[in-house]
């Protein structure tokens, strides 16, 4: 097992780029790119290399792919990423109905396809509304999975939570699917509103116990990521999160 990382947790910092060498002596020898960081592509090309932290995921908007795929695969290839995952749809670009997310998933596919074609997978990063049912009794993400075979999924189990629903069900439905993982807590009812209600990994009411020796068991070749969408302190966070991922990996039953 790695430890990853999404940049976007630090995003609030002056300059992300310092930090990378400190990240391995925290147990994180990975991290997750952003659009935050491809401004400067040949910049974080050296850093990570200097600092000895790979890059093997990102974070790349749809519109930005559909685009210009060319200019992704460049970036990817320049960072070393193997994987993309599209990581939010607005709210005025979501579709509304079944039927929209089906033509949203045939498009997601021929992409997944073209990303295949070039040695990539490409993916969906999950956030609540895709776990909130349709007029149809119909759930978003079953249709993108469903209609999209060559999808791959990088699940966000909290932002499932905050659907409304139960990531362990998730986790056993597609664990074929998933191939990354998205590691964050959600603070108890009321607390941490100025973090818009995240908590450090270990500090909210995330089974994370149970979540990670579910994925562990099911789901092959994962990428963990530690994530905070708000974080007020971004290096308390990730001092405190590093930390208490590895106790719970420690802690888990050997398979």
């Amino acid at each position: 097992m790695t430890l990853s990382l999404q940049l976007y947790s630090l995003r609030k910092l002056p300059d992300m780029v310092p930090l990378l060498a400190q990240l391995p002596g925290l147990g994180i020898t990975q991290v997750e790119g952003f659009a935050g960081v491809y401004r400067d592509l040949h910049r974080w090309r050296t850093a990570l290399e200097t600092a000895g932290v790979g890059m093997p995921s990102g974070h790349i908007m749809l519109a930005d792919i559909e685009r210009d795929f060319a200019a992704t695969l460049t970036l990817a290839r320049t960072l070393g990423m193997t994987r993309i995952y599209v990581p939010f749809l607005a709210p005025d670009a979501r579709p509304s109905d079944a039927a929209g997310y089906a033509r949203l998933s045939h498009r997601l596919n021929t992409l997944a396809r073209r990303y295949g074609d070039a040695g990539l997978s490409f993916g969906w990063h999950n956030h609540e509304f895709e776990f909130q049912p349709l007029a149809d009794g119909s759930m978003p993400m079953d249709i993108l999975l469903g209609e999209a075979p060559d999808l791959s999924w990088e699940a966000d189990l909290a932002w499932i939570v905050r659907g409304g629903q139960a990531p362990l069900a998730y986790i056993t439905r597609y664990a074929d699917r998933i191939n990354a993982l998205h590691v964050k807590d959600i603070a108890p009812a009321g607390a941490h509103q100025h973090e818009d209600g995240w908590a450090n990994l270990g500090a909210g009411v995330m089974d994370w116990a149970a979540l990670l020796g579910a994925c562990r068991v099911r789901c092959s070749d994962l990428l963990y990521v530690l994530e905070h969408d708000n974080p007020s302190d971004p290096l308390g966070y990730l001092r405190a999160s590093a930390a208490a991922f590895k106790t719970l990996w420690q802690e888990l039953p050997h398979a």
